[in-house]
């Protein structure tokens, strides 16, 4: 459902509830108010208190029970959001499991997931066990659990809170997000993605998750819940939001925004969620697809299309140079898997033209023979109209000029002829 006006009406539910489990053989020696009292200097205020406080408020509870009293949590679900061998055998072998419950009203802070996230880690801590968060169907380590929770200026990485799953339909990919609920948000989602915008269009999805939440609980910070928060149908996303959301807000911030268009998607069954779902603006002519790259080109732009030069100075030769002599070794280690996690491999090279080259990226896919790298295109191409946003493509390694590594803050490696030209040392006819 398209909403005409600036801003759409997104429902509040009346209570939010967060439940965490603890794994254990045997029963606990140690009490839920002993464990947190030993977080004491270790956990920021107000998180620290707001624990002990639910501890002694109905608004907490921390039960015991056998793990066939607990409905057997999916090791399917389990495995797919980052479940380990060992941490799904010691879940298998459990005899009783610690459930830690809490519920708040819907605002800022959430303090039910705070407090109930800060126990169940206390009480792991305590037995050397796991905590697994329901909501998100993920084991969290205790430490991993207790960093996750505000620092002492009450900063979190969403990416702790929120996941961005995706899968294949016939459009392209398909993503989601899982823990906007926590917060009482409904879900983002965003169809028709490029297969190569994997990770960058996750870390879009997280920018933009950042991004809504910060309006949704602007929304919901007078005394009363109010029925319905107004959210912008226009979302604008910037490099910042993205950074903050991955908690390295001085790595990524001075990119141009991209707007995102907002619209309900409600369920038809009972039983479904609806979403959010994010598109773009009004007016964009093609495909989503072809937005969608544009939008990672933009806020990502430590890569940039359509670079032409026709004569290159010294800087832009050594640049080259440097990047053809690493390209063996960077595709060695794309095949072996060795690249930093939640990244990708990206090429820049020449395109014939009668002004000269033109010089675009495109996205590893695959690299199975040194001379030959097959790709998808970053941009589209002014003198090849083949040449088009997530249209499979064909390299020659040896019209390869660079290459980077890059994730949700930018580059991480290479893009040295993008640095000259950043830093205006191209050279000019």
């Amino acid at each position: 459902m398209l909403i005409t006006d600036d801003f759409l009406p997104v429902p509040v539910p009346e209570s939010l509830d967060a439940t965490y489990l603890v794994p254990i053989t045997g029963l606990p020696k140690v009490s839920p108010k002993t464990a947190v009292e030993g977080l004491a200097g270790r956990l920021a205020e107000p998180v620290h208190g707001l624990a002990k406080q639910m501890l002694d408020s109905p608004l907490m509870t921390v039960d015991t029970r056998t793990v066939d009293e607990f409905p057997e949590l999916p090791p399917d679900l389990l495995t797919a959001f980052g479940a380990t061998e060992e941490q799904l055998a010691r879940l298998a072998a459990a005899t009783h499991l610690v459930v830690v419950q809490a519920e708040y009203r819907p605002g800022w802070p959430p303090a039910h997931e705070w407090a109930a996230r800060a126990v169940a880690a206390a009480v792991a801590e305590t037995v050397g066990g796991d905590v697994v968060d329901v909501f998100g169907l993920q084991f969290l380590d205790p430490a991993a659990a207790l960093r996750s929770l505000p620092d002492d200026n009450g900063r979190i990485r969403l990416v702790d809170w929120v996941l961005v799953p995706y899968s294949s339909d016939a459009d392209g990919l398909w993503f989601t997000t899982k823990g906007l609920r926590r917060f009482g948000l409904l879900e983002l989602q965003a169809q028709g993605v490029p297969d190569h915008l994997t990770r960058a269009w996750g870390a879009v999805m997280t920018g933009a998750a950042r991004r809504l939440l910060r309006d949704w609980t602007d929304g919901l910070s007078g005394e009363e819940v109010p029925a319905f928060v107004q959210l912008p149908v226009l979302a604008t996303v910037t490099g910042h939001d993205i950074a903050v959301a991955y908690g390295n807000p001085e790595q990524h911030g001075a990119t141009a925004p991209v707007l995102l268009r907002l619209e309900l998607d409600p369920a038809t069954d009972p039983d479904a969620d609806s979403f959010l779902s994010l598109g773009p603006p009004p007016g964009h002519p093609g495909p989503p697809g072809r937005y969608f790259a544009a939008a990672c080109a933009t806020l990502f732009n430590g890569i940039q299309p359509d670079v032409r030069y026709t004569r290159t100075g010294d800087a832009m030769s050594r640049a080259v140079e440097t990047a053809r002599a690493a390209l063996g070794d960077i595709r060695a280690r794309f095949l072996a898997g060795r690249l930093p996690e939640e990244s990708q491999l990206v090429v820049k090279y020449g395109l014939p033209g009668d002004d000269g080259p033109e010089y675009v990226w495109a996205g590893v896919t695959s690299w199975d023979t040194p001379e030959r790298i097959v790709a998808a295109s970053a941009s589209d191409a002014n003198t090849d109209p083949s040449v088009r946003i997530g249209s499979p493509v064909v390299v020659e390694a040896s019209d390869v000029v660079d290459w980077a590594v890059l994730d949700g803050t930018g580059v991480l490696e290479g893009g040295w002829t993008q640095a000259v030209l950043d830093a205006g040392e191209r050279g000019e006819d």
